[in-house]
């Protein structure tokens, strides 16, 4: 038999990961930056038995504009910050607590 079967994590089985491989697609792992390459972070694909799962986010840092036309500084947990518009993020937890940081209940009300 020309396969190789890895023990993986129940999670990674419940997305969808098969455990065989053919012999010849894995290859040696080297280890990378995790700063040059950011996002391998088993952390960042943690999903939970709900649907609403999202990556976890640590903070919004600052926005810029207004209404849903408003861009957001992301940190991740990694410690890189990224840009994100509004409709990438209206639906994270952690947009939720940043409206409540600065006391408002609707994007509308965030102040430029």
């Amino acid at each position: 038999n020309n396969s190789f079967k890895v023990d993986l994590p129940r999670k990674l089985i419940a997305r969808g990961i098969h455990p065989i491989f053919h012999s010849s697609l894995p290859c040696i792992h080297i280890a990378s930056d995790d700063r040059l390459f950011p996002g391998r972070s088993d952390g960042l694909f943690d999903e939970t038995t709900n649907s609403n799962s999202e990556w976890s986010a640590k903070e919004i840092r600052s926005h810029s504009g207004s209404g849903m036309n408003a861009i957001f500084e992301i940190v991740w947990p990694t410690g890189d910050v990224t840009w994100l518009p509004y409709h990438q993020i209206e639906g994270l937890n952690v947009f939720k607590r940043y409206l409540e940081e600065w006391g408002v209940a609707h994007i509308a009300d965030l102040p430029n």
